[in-house]
């Protein structure tokens, strides 16, 4: 189908083959209302015959390609579908090409082979596909649907850097030359967006598992050459022994492979080798044909130790069930040997470890970008310009919806465990908080407060919850809590809400079928309901208003949204599991599951209650989920400091995917034995408490501040007494979030108001300092604050680098340090390091216990000097969507360092309830006068504000 055809335009075009034709050629234009489509005489086999250029924006354009005789018309997910403004745009052609320009960029189209330019708006080209095209169109048949195997390649300078892509959890920030499965698993994220340093941004609308990069099959490393630990025989020696004695071997045999990846693979082990009492060890030797950077793919859980060439490049932890991904890339020498070992202990019955391999990149791909799906119906990919990352994000956000503005409270502290069994711990938990004066805003329960068989009843268990409706009540107004409640797309077989989902068609039934039994008591059959059927959508929405929402919830915690339907099942056999869906084969729309879900629970809540806003915290996120209200954490991540160290940039390029709203599991959700078995003491105990105080530091500075895991409790106080460091650090960071509650909510309004980031990778502030590109451990929250995660055990110091182009004072001392500089920063224990940007502004507000005290009118003004500085305080309701009709307020703070003054200015808007009277402590900082942030200080000035502008001369008492 060709819409909204204006004229066709036809050409001569000389030929471009002449050893095929003689002769020349009519090239077809097709002008559009909103762009153009090029028909191409001579598509390549396997290559686009139709390509389509779309005004999306004077900033975007829409490229859609195929090698069918029309384009498709379905309708995209990921796409906020209100009407964007009319844009305007010129056509040009001449006779080898074709260009769509707006006022911005343009994109120009070679007819010869269908290859795009896209240039800026004096002529500089910012990307372009592949000399010839790039183009791959494969016809492919999908449970009889004709579909394509697709990919796009582009050109991609040396010096180019990539962010985004969601949240690969590998430790990876910068994907120059690196490869990222998008595929959902339990805390691996996929987010077809990423942002470039050569200022574009790039979606690509497919649902379909996706690779960015090397989309080569991985390889066994049986596909190297492989010797024994004698340096003779085939294979490497593998060593099934028992985990504490070495001497006790159960098998000792050659093995060209390393691949206990699934559960199916797991039938492969060794007859009588004890998974949870023994220690395999595989040792040798490898050799490559090609001279070049091998890449080597490493998948485990249980204790896994990785050594090439002698080095250590593995040594971590997982729990059994839930495998983590690893990738190495290392430079060997043809035919030469490296020794190689590997160590695995599984520890439990049920874990897995996988070591996949490839070649150095082919000639075809060096500075290249790849992006590949396994199935489609056509290429259809957005291209963003932007000045920086925030005009890039704003334009993604253009495209697949604004992030609305979460509910206050949401951004004060949650505290959550797996789990609360009982209404009893529930309310003396949020007591405790109280009656010792820790922040809180939100009390999370988690899965299994249903009867045992009844999963996906959503009803509580009377036994253990007798009055959930008083319950919710007293959080509410005794406490000033919230209470967010899981809510999983599973249900057991044969409960009644099963057969009301079964009766419609709205259920996945081949795990029914294949009767495979969960892990909760004697095991129970169950399956997911099918979040692509709208009326499916409507139903579970329905299902949780009448049974949760009208008892007073007030939020969701939507868990193994991937879906995670039976967990470590092979990709094939997910698919099956989740197949088909409503809109087509399980294949197609594998990644998108998380948004439909939560689609289906946004719209439910706003048309059931619009005064409320809604909020959703998901395991799982796709291109699209920030429109409707919802956050992510990033999944079932172990308790070790070298996970803590990878949730940084797993935070960060989450943040650059244009998803706003991350969080994690502070002090990791599962632990190793010497925490959990039985209650830890000695050395183990303070290990417990550094890593719980280290990983709060972070929290107190992510999007969503959040204590959640596994035993040991996660409560401030079951972790140390009130003497001890650990507490004393993380009520410090409890309270410094509350006090920074003007600067968080400011920051977060300008989310939605100007398409904001709230962790910020230093590429968005800093993009012009080369030295950032590959930062990963430390980002901004919000405008001014530089924050520097500790990750190392026992550290009392990190070594960080503070950005170019302007100065730097120390959060807590106010000494002033220059930019462009590593530095060896002061790392206590009960500190992590933070830095405020030189010509800053930072609202302070008081000590409060919840968002919800309505103390909040005297607000202590750090003005960082140096720089002119600006600030805009915002606020609203905080709990409703008036914000959207208009209702808030901007005081615009701004101060000039050359007149040394700082203005306070008229308050513009207006909102139920506003009070426009405050109190503004100052405090000045500059060079000469190293002043930290003490709340109980004196302020320089103290001025009483009433809503209109004002003006304070700088006034420093030294």
């Amino acid at each position: 189908m060709l819409p909204c055809i204006k004229k066709s335009i036809y050409i001569i075009t000389a030929c471009v083959y002449p050893f095929l034709f003689a002769c020349t050629s009519r090239q077809e234009i097709i002008t559009l209302d909103d762009g153009i489509i090029i028909k191409l005489k001579q598509a390549a086999p396997g290559g686009a015959s139709l390509i389509r250029l779309t005004a999306i924006t004077p900033k975007i354009i829409r490229i859609t390609a195929t090698g069918a005789g029309e384009f498709p018309t379905t309708e995209s997910l990921m796409r906020d579908h209100t009407k964007l403004p009319a844009v305007a745009w010129t056509e040009q052609h001449n006779a080898t090409e074709a260009i769509l320009k707006t006022n911005s960029i343009s994109a120009t189209v070679s007819f010869a082979t269908g290859e795009i330019i896209f240039k800026d708006s004096s002529g500089n080209i910012i990307l372009q596909e592949k000399a010839g095209g790039g183009k791959t169109i494969i016809p492919v048949k999908v449970d009889e649907k004709p579909l394509y195997q697709v990919s796009q390649v582009f050109e991609s300078p040396t010096e180019e850097a990539f962010y985004g892509l969601g949240q690969p959890q590998t430790g990876m920030i910068n994907y120059k030359d690196k490869d990222v499965d998008l595929t959902q698993y339990n805390s691996t994220v996929s987010v077809p967006f990423l942002v470039s340093s050569r200022k574009y941004g790039l979606l690509w609308d497919n649902y379909s598992i996706t690779s960015f990069g090397d989309n080569r099959k991985k390889q066994d490393i049986s596909s190297l050459s492989l010797t024994g630990s004698d340096g003779i025989s085939k294979g490497l020696t593998a060593t099934y022994s028992d985990r504490t004695d070495s001497s006790k071997i159960f098998v000792k045999q050659q093995e060209d492979k390393i691949d206990y990846a699934f559960l199916s693979s797991l039938k492969n082990i060794p007859a009588g080798f004890p998974m949870d009492k023994g220690k395999v060890k595989w040792e040798g030797y490898i050799s490559a044909d090609t001279t070049g950077e091998h890449k080597f793919y490493l998948s485990a859980s249980g204790y896994i130790k990785y050594w090439l060439d002698g080095k250590l490049l593995l040594d971590k932890w997982r729990e059994g069930w839930n495998p983590g991904p690893s990738f190495f890339a290392v430079q060997l020498e043809k035919n030469k040997k490296y020794p190689i070992k590997i160590e695995w202990i599984p520890e439990s019955i049920q874990a897995f470890v996988s070591l996949k391999w490839l070649s150095p990149n082919p000639v075809s791909l060096n500075n290249k970008m790849t992006i590949y799906s396994e199935a489609a119906e056509a290429i259809d990919y957005y291209f963003v310009y932007g000045q920086t990352a925030d005009d890039i994000i704003s334009g993604y956000r253009e495209l697949t919806g604004k992030a609305p503005i979460l509910p206050k409270w949401a951004l004060g502290f949650w505290q959550s465990r797996e789990r609360y069994k009982t209404q009893a711990e529930i309310e003396s938990t949020v007591a405790e908080f109280r009656k010792r004066k820790i922040g809180l805003d939100n009390i999370v329960l988690d899965w299994s407060y249903w009867k045992e068989d009844a999963w996906g009843s959503q009803e509580f268990d009377s036994t253990r919850f007798p009055d959930p409706d008083g319950m919710i009540k007293k959080l509410h107004n005794e406490y000033n809590a919230h209470f967010m409640i899981s809510v999983w797309p599973k249900f057991y077989e044969g409960i009644e809400t099963y057969k009301l989902f079964d009766k419609n068609n709205w259920l996945y039934k081949q795990n029914i079928k294949d009767e495979t039994r969960d892990w909760i008591g004697k095991g129970y059959v169950s399956t997911f309901y099918d979040a692509y059927n709208a009326d499916a959508r409507k139903g579970f929405w329905n299902l949780l208003n009448s049974k949760l929402f009208s008892k007073g919830v007030d939020a969701w915690w939507l868990d193994a949204t991937e879906p995670d339907i039976l967990s470590n099942a092979t990709i094939e056999k997910r698919k099956t599991l989740m197949n088909p869906t409503a809109l087509g084969p399980a294949t197609q729309y594998f990644n998108g599951y998380a948004l439909q879900n939560a689609k289906g629970i946004y719209e439910g809540q706003r048309q059931t209650n619009n005064d409320q806003r809604v909020f959703i915290l998901t395991r799982s996120a796709y291109a699209g989920m920030q429109r409707y209200g919802a956050a992510t954490w990033s999944g079932d991540i172990a308790a070790r400091f070298d996970e803590l160290e990878r949730q940084i940039p797993a935070g960060i390029n989450f943040s650059l995917s244009g998803l706003p709203y991350w969080t994690t599991d502070i002090g990791g959700f599962f632990v190793e034995d010497k925490y959990d078995k039985p209650n830890p003491q000695g050395e183990a105990l303070e290990e417990w408490r550094e890593l719980n105080t280290r990983w709060y530091q972070f929290g107190a500075f992510c999007p969503l501040f959040r204590s959640h895991g596994q035993y040991p409790y996660r409560e401030i106080y079951n972790i140390a007494p009130e003497n001890h460091p650990a507490y004393k650090s993380m009520l410090y960071y409890n309270q410094l979030r509350y006090r920074l509650m003007p600067y968080i909510y400011s920051a977060t309004g300008s989310v939605y108001h100007n398409n904001y980031t709230l962790m910020r990778g230093l590429i968005m502030d800093f993009a012009s300092d080369p030295n950032v590109k590959n930062i990963g451990d430390q980002y901004m929250f919000g405008s001014s604050i530089l924050v520097n995660p500790v990750y190392k055990p026992h550290a009392v110091e990190r070594k960080l680098y503070l950005p170019a182009g302007q100065g730097w004072y120390d959060m807590y001392t106010g000494k002033y340090n220059e930019g462009g500089q590593y530095i060896d920063a002061a790392a206590p224990y009960e500190r992590m390091p933070l830095f405020v940007k030189e010509g800053s502004i930072i609202p302070v507000g008081p000590d409060i216990q919840h968002t919800n005290d309505t103390n909040t009118d005297k607000i202590t003004l750090y003005i960082y000097t140096g720089r002119d500085a600006s600030f805009n305080l915002y606020e609203d309701e905080g709990v409703n969507y008036n914000y959207e009709k208009g209702a808030f307020c901007n005081i615009p703070i701004s101060y000039k360092e050359a007149s040394q003054t700082l203005t306070i200015g008229k308050c513009s808007g207006d909102f139920k309830g506003i009070s426009k009277n405050k109190i503004f402590r100052i405090v000045w900082i500059d060079k000469d006068k190293k002043t930290n942030i003490d709340f109980s200080a004196q302020a320089d000035t103290a001025i009483s504000y009433n809503g209109n502008e004002q003006t304070i001369k700088m006034n420093i008492k030294y």
